[in-house]
């Protein structure tokens, strides 16, 4: 058969559609999701579960099993079960081995510190391979149901992931073939699952407590806009954690001192079985050692109120933030598996004064968001259905002379975002430039955590002040920083992108931000004093240098009362009273004020000497 076109009629076009998915890459388990007859669904494997265990198993036959076959393994062979893996991106060997949670496994001792890997019956296995283990599974599975190859995925990361942990979990999606078409934060892809399914309006908290990590957002729905106004929470809490109060209660009630290795994760399995039995009971019964113990709800309560307090706390610093009070939210979202804990929810609604929405499987809706966030990105879907903007979580910024820092991005700031601040020379002659990228609340270089060092080289020598630096600061969609600086007349560039060697240490993130406000007095305090010091020996070097050249211009008694002012200047500074430091700057200031403006007049009159008149005008036309 012909097709038939009516005249000045336009041809059909054949529309190709990509198979885009959206993965949560998760603690406990992950999932993926895809659109399927027109709405994103997450996909189950052949037994019909949606949840694929995040545990893998490594064997001596070099087999690799990821989910619930490798995590029935997990008691038998310990070592080479590979759990919680999420937990160890972006982290140290130190701080890996810290905290006990990775007890059973041997660290590759030839590896450097600040990028571990586990020793395994199949070899060695750094957590980015182990996390391509798992994404290599989810794609598979989406390629099996579909009998279409993924051709990119949104992959969802903890909102307070840093750059390190965000960079290797692009490199794990690298490594199994993935396309990233973009690193997504969590709460934010809940928001995006309800937002569009319920098309609700205001102010809303998405409270996502998943199996390891802890997340807490404050985000603004309004006409189709999706902002991140405020974030938090805490990388090292989930309900792994709660499992471990169980653990350690059930060691306790044992006569254990501590628990062993060997039996450390079949006691893990003891204790997410109970947490799991008191969401439906009031009471659970462990068996361990030929014994059965006894857990009531109510003590499960209180063995856990330490780990509630923790997320309630997040919550009213992310509040505070956003200078909003918990009556002023419309709606709370729970997300994560952990939330499914009665004493969870009591929390949350106690907190907000409201019952929270669970309309969404809270396991599902992270990864239904990401789906619907990848079909947008993939083209099936109009990007002008909804915005995204996200935020930093923690301010990035730059060393300035004096050790302080000077924030070029604050927190909270919606991402992507580009911005600019010029910086200049602290002494004469200067060609080189050394910049220190760091990110922290705290007004000192010391109290920030650093990410990047690199040099700016080639500027003119110049007088202290003249050179015109320009510092740029990027960080994309992803969440991934870049800093450049580039010299303004001879166009000399450097850049580097920071993908610092290890994140950070456990509740660093949270300790910062605590710090942050508890120290913000003495902080800004220590900061006007630096600043008062660095003008005033400033002005000092500027002033000795002048001494040096042109002394012969003061008479005996303007020399003498300069020679004051620089005393008490100095006694001032001995003294570390920022005001009074001011106060004899602008003195030494005054005092110098004629011998200033002489050197200035002899410099021009140097400049201009046998100049004609009809040159000078022909320069200044």
């Amino acid at each position: 058969m012909l097709q038939i076109s009516e005249p000045g009629g336009r041809p059909a076009r054949h529309v190709t559609r990509k198979r885009a998915a959206g993965i949560d890459l998760g603690t406990t388990n992950s999932l993926i999701a895809t659109d399927v007859n027109g709405e994103v669904r997450t996909l189950a494997d052949a037994t019909g579960a949606h949840l694929l265990p995040s545990v893998v198993h490594y064997g001596a036959d070099g087999a690799i099993v990821v989910g619930a076959l490798a995590k029935a393994q997990a008691a038998a062979d310990p070592a080479n079960v590979i759990v919680s893996v999420k937990r160890a991106l972006g982290r140290s060997r130190d701080e890996l081995t810290a905290g006990g949670d990775y007890r059973q496994y041997r660290f590759d001792a030839e590896r450097d510190a600040a990028s571990p890997a586990f020793v395994t019956a199949a070899g060695v296995r750094d957590p980015v391979a182990v996390s391509a283990d798992i994404l290599r599974t989810l794609v598979r599975r989406a390629e099996e149901r579909t009998g279409e190859a993924v051709d990119g995925a949104v992959i969802t990361v903890p909102a307070y992931f840093n750059d390190s942990q965000r960079q290797q979990t692009r490199h794990a999606a690298s490594l199994a073939g993935i396309k990233v078409l973009r690193l997504l934060n969590e709460p934010t892809a809940a928001a995006v699952a309800y937002g569009l399914d319920t098309r609700e309006e205001g102010d809303i908290v998405v409270f996502d407590l998943g199996g390891g990590t802890f997340d807490v957002s404050l985000l603004s729905l309004r006409k189709g806009v999706f902002e991140v106004l405020a974030t938090g929470g805490d990388t090292a809490l989930g309900g792994d954690d709660f499992d471990k109060v169980v653990a350690d209660w059930l060691a306790d009630q044992c006569g254990m001192e501590s628990i062993a290795a060997r039996d450390y994760p079949a006691m893990m399995q003891v204790a997410n079985s109970a947490r799991e039995a008191l969401s439906d009971g009031d009471r659970v019964e462990l068996a361990w050692g030929g014994a059965s113990y006894l857990l009531t709800a109510a003590e499960f309560s209180e063995l856990a109120a330490p780990l509630l307090r923790r997320t309630i706390v997040a919550c009213r610093r992310v509040l505070r933030d956003a200078r909003m009070e918990a009556g002023a939210i419309d709606n709370v979202l729970l997300v994560g598996g952990a939330t499914r804990m009665p004493i969870v929810r009591q929390a949350v609604t106690d907190y907000f004064g409201r019952e929270p929405l669970q309309d969404i499987d809270p396991d599902r809706v992270v990864a239904i968001g990401a789906g619907i966030q990848a079909e947008v990105l993939a083209g099936n879907k109009p990007a002008g259905d909804f915005l995204l903007l996200d935020v930093n979580p923690l301010s990035l910024g730059i060393e300035t002379m004096g050790e302080l820092v000077e924030k070029i991005i604050p927190r909270n700031t919606s991402i992507p975002v580009s911005k600019s601040q010029e910086f200049t020379t602290f002494k004469d002659g200067q060609t080189v430039m050394a910049l220190h990228v760091v990110q922290g609340e705290r007004e000192l270089v010391g109290e920030c955590r650093s990410l990047a060092r690199f040099s700016l080289r080639g500027i003119p020598p110049m007088v202290a002040g003249a050179a015109k630096v320009k510092v740029t600061f990027q960080v994309d969609a992803d969440g991934l920083l870049s800093v450049s600086a580039e010299e303004a007349s001879t166009g000399c560039k450097a850049e580097v992108q920071v993908k610092p060697s290890f994140g950070l240490d456990l509740g660093e993130v949270e300790k910062m931000l605590k710090d942050s406000h508890e120290h913000a007095k003495a902080d800004m305090a220590a900061r006007a004093l630096r600043e008062a010091r660095l003008e005033a020996t400033r002005l000092m070097d500027a002033i000795d240098s002048a001494l040096a050249e042109d002394e012969r211009l003061l008479a005996a008694s303007e020399k003498a009362g300069i020679d004051q002012a620089l005393d008490k200047l100095r006694q001032a500074m001995a003294e570390e009273n920022a005001a009074q430091i001011e106060e004899r700057t602008e003195q030494l200031n005054h005092a110098s004020e004629d011998f200033a403006a002489r050197r200035m007049n002899m410099t021009v009159g140097a400049a201009l000497r046998g100049e004609s008149i009809n040159v000078i005008d022909e320069r200044t036309e």
